[in-house]
């Protein structure tokens, strides 16, 4: 049995192959792949919409090479920063409960 994280580990891997393996370069995701990796993965963070406008910078800030498609190190540094986030909102919720009481 897998330490929890462990399998959170796991589960960011197989992500990235699931959706880098549909087409293009099987190491790398392709804006349409990390397109769908969003929509299906992350879809109460996107809401069931992408702005288009917003998907482009990020491409464009994660793609430290700059070949338009995001390799497994870019897309770990989204997986950081995004946990990053969710962390400082927990952070955030967790202080102004606090402050309520």
């Amino acid at each position: 049995m897998q330490a929890p994280l462990e399998e959170a580990l796991s589960v960011m891997v197989n992500t990235f192959h699931k959706y880098s393996a549909k087409e293009g370069d099987p190491l790398k995701l392709n804006k349409a792949e990390m397109r769908e990796l969003l929509l299906h993965e992350l879809p109460t963070f996107i809401r069931g919409k992408i702005h288009e406008t917003g998907f482009e910078n990020l491409m464009k800030k994660l793609d430290g090479n700059k070949d338009e498609e995001l390799d497994f190190q870019e897309y770990a540094v989204f997986l950081a920063l995004t946990a990053s986030l969710c962390n400082e909102f927990f952070q955030e919720c967790a202080d102004e409960n606090n402050r309520k009481r």
